[in-house]
């Protein structure tokens, strides 16, 4: 009934991307399921630009009542520091309350289907032959396909050149049409091309993706530090009262108990993960962002400008 709600008005969801793309389906998804539960209205708002940090300075900045989080890729909170420090200009686990993840979602290491290699090894033997550099692509400079693809080329032992797109779908184009040998990104954003246009040789999940039981890990094949699942979470102001984190967090673990969310989740090819508890889902950023510290450090990245 209307008592049971946390807030008594209209909650919003802020994601940095634009309408359509992964975060803003799965924002709302979520807070469809929310809207009745938690508030009496929840409504997704947009605000891209800076690559998601235009999102996490607006929720930052918003007040500490329950109606107001940010839906937030991993890298914001974990990668992004490392990355743009300069540009960064909030911390994750002071600035924010960390709620919950919503889902997770691995990546794929690909090559066109004309590509010789079919296995992994494979692919490493070939490039390791190349007389000069080999060409690879991710969605973005200095996200996390980005870091995953130099930690592979360093331990393949293969001298590679990083080539940065806008986003996935020009590069699975360039991959597709046989002007990339490789590509490492979303599996979401090449399963559809697997095994037409392109062919997956690794994920970087910790098991198999039960849909393409064909395409091993990198775990399986010698790359344990590869192992990388991404995540889309909540996170909520500092200094919002523990009640409604408490609350907002049981209205997300309600949600994705709902087999149609998960039926919806997975025909993106995410997995609806979400943290038991906020204090453990802290404990996760905290983890992952001094892990990829360590990773950009050792690779050697410049921030530009």
């Amino acid at each position: 009934d209307a008592f049971a709600q946390a807030v008594n008005r209209t909650a919003r969801t802020i994601i940095g991307f634009p309408a359509g793309g992964a975060s803003d389906i799965v924002a709302r998804l979520y807070a469809e399921r929310l809207r009745g539960a938690y508030a009496p209205q929840v409504v997704v708002e947009n605000r891209s630009g800076a690559a998601g940090r235009i999102a996490m300075e607006t929720v930052k900045a918003a007040e500490p009542d329950g109606t107001t989080w940010v839906q937030t890729p991993a890298s914001m909170a974990t990668l992004q520091p490392h990355v743009f420090p300069r540009e960064v200009r909030y911390d994750a686990l002071t600035d924010f309350i960390p709620v919950s993840t919503v889902a997770t979602f691995p990546f794929a290491l690909c090559v066109p289907m004309g590509h010789p290699a079919r296995t992994l090894q494979e692919f490493i033997a070939w490039g390791r032959a190349q007389t000069g550099e080999v060409a690879w692509a991710s969605p973005a400079a200095g996200a996390a396909p980005h870091f995953l693809g130099i930690l592979f080329a360093q331990a393949a032992g293969i001298r590679m050149t990083h080539v940065p797109y806008r986003g996935a779908v020009p590069a699975v184009q360039d991959l597709v049409a046989g002007r990339l040998p490789m590509f490492l990104g979303v599996l979401g954003d090449v399963s559809p091309q697997h095994g037409a246009g392109l062919r997956m040789l690794a994920l970087t999940s910790e098991t198999r993706n039960p849909r393409f039981p064909d395409v091993p890990t990198f775990a399986e094949q010698g790359q344990p530090r590869l192992t990388n699942e991404e995540w889309f979470g909540v996170l909520l102001p500092a200094n919002t009262p523990a009640a409604l984190v408490t609350a907002l967090h049981q209205g997300i673990v309600a949600a994705a108990q709902q087999a149609e969310l998960r039926a919806a989740l997975e025909r993106l090819e995410f997995s609806t993960v979400v943290s038991t508890s906020p204090r453990n889902f802290a404990e996760r950023i905290r983890r992952e962002r001094e892990a990829w510290g360590a990773i950009v450090r050792e690779s050697g990245f410049q921030p530009e400008g």
